[in-house]
């Protein structure tokens, strides 16, 4: 699993990680920028609630169908023309702040445009990851692809687009139409050809496509368990940060830049995981990254539902921002080891459409249990689902099930090929 020392990410991964980066970095100044703009227009909690629809409704809507697209198309050309389209939007969204023009509704419409793409574009990446990424170097690459997100998009663009949307509102967004044409030009200069069909005139019914990457997935037990417990587990995790700014304040006694270090903690810890990720997993195995993992979820639930220490709640978001990107960088590389090229995307897009599912009930979820239960309901029913779920599911990952997972080349569809170009 350490992989041959000899096998290096070239300089088509560094391209690809410049443009996610970048990416990360201008996507994160929007979110930031985005309900601070609504609020300067109106203080209608709907109107500003409204925001995190537009947000996740692209993920509920495009998830499927986009990774249709990504399996029909060469995935770099799609990746350029979503960033173009993107800056187009933005570059109108800032010309009309500029002069006054900007409502709230066109807002709204161009997040919902470049959300929609993000879809699409984040599908394609991940699929692209191992054709220009030796097959023991995906670890490090997903490492290095999570850590340069988490710095931009959690560390940096915060305070970067809170600062320039003070400067002026339209920054943030023309700042974040340049990112996109930087990465536009990065992805475009990767050599070769990234379709993933090698029979581009052969097409069936979206719908029989989708179709066809759910069962393969269905089939997976190793990649179907990890699939409905990110689904599941986002439920809860999401859940519990819906209602953390409640427990921060009325239980931890802190105030808004203690609430804030939480997140901070948690992003530390992501970036920690990022970095040494690969070499851990290497050292314990994935079997027990896993496994881990799922005490370490379980861990952060308790120490919610039963600390009144902003210092233990704080270590535990840490460790857990660990956990979060060591799972990731397993999950990731998991799914592309396994799964046939020519169904990359569409396999990636149900983990996607599942995830987002599980964010978006819990989201809603989180909130109910809170107010007919108590503010520490929410996190005593994910410890519950956690200790449950490791319980279900600790034998799914035996070590030789996942060692095997490493071992095996990736197998392609029937009448497909086995690389892509």
């Amino acid at each position: 699993m350490a992989g041959n020392a000899g096998e290096r990410l070239d300089g088509r991964f560094a391209r690809l990680w410049a443009a996610s980066t970048m990416s990360a970095l201008g996507s994160g100044m929007a979110v930031v920028a985005a309900p601070l703009y609504v609020a300067s227009r109106t203080d209608d909690p709907l109107i500003v609630s409204a925001g995190a629809a537009v947000a996740w409704l692209p993920w509920l809507l495009f998830s499927l169908p986009g990774g249709v697209l990504v399996d029909r198309l060469d995935r770099r050309r799609l990746m350029v023309v979503i960033d173009w389209v993107r800056v187009a939007v933005l570059v109108v969204l800032a010309a009309a702040m500029v002069t006054g023009r900007a409502g709230v509704a066109l807002l709204y419409a161009v997040l919902f445009v470049v959300n929609t793409g993000e879809v699409v574009f984040r599908t394609a990446a991940q699929a692209v990851v191992p054709a220009v990424v030796p097959r023991s170097r995906l670890e490090r690459a997903n490492g290095w692809l999570g850590g340069g997100t988490q710095v931009m998009q959690n560390m940096v663009a915060g305070p970067l687009g809170g600062f320039l949307f003070v400067v002026a509102a339209a920054i943030p967004f023309g700042v974040n139409a340049g990112t996109y044409a930087l990465s536009a030009v990065l992805v475009g200069l990767l050599a070769g050809s990234y379709r993933g069909s090698p029979e581009p005139g052969r097409r069936r019914s979206v719908r029989a496509e989708v179709a066809e990457g759910f069962r393969w997935l269905l089939s997976q037990r190793l990649l179907r368990t990890m699939t409905l417990l990110i689904g599941m587990l986002n439920v809860t995790l999401t859940a519990a940060l819906a209602v953390l700014v409640l427990l921060a304040t009325q239980r931890l006694g802190l105030g808004s830049v203690g609430y804030g270090a939480l997140f901070t903690c948690m992003a530390v810890g992501g970036l920690l995981g990022s970095a040494v990720g690969d070499r851990l997993v290497a050292t314990i195995t994935a079997t027990w990254t896993i496994r881990v993992g799922l005490l370490i979820e379980a861990g952060l639930h308790l120490a919610l539902a039963a600390s009144r220490s902003a210092v233990v709640v704080g270590v535990a978001l840490f460790v857990f921002g660990v956990h979060s990107a060591l799972w990731n960088m397993v999950a990731n590389s998991l799914r592309q080891r396994l799964t046939p090229p020519a169904l990359m995307g569409r396999v990636g897009s149900t983990t996607l459409f599942i995830a987002a599912g599980g964010n978006c009930v819990g989201a809603l979820l989180g909130g109910v249990v809170a107010a007919r239960f108590g503010i520490t309901a929410p996190y005593w029913v994910g410890f519950a689902v956690a200790v449950v779920v490791i319980a279900l599911t600790w034998r799914v990952f035996d070590r030789a099930t996942v060692a095997t997972a490493y071992g095996e080349p990736r197998v392609a569809a029937p009448g497909t090929p086995a690389s892509v170009g």
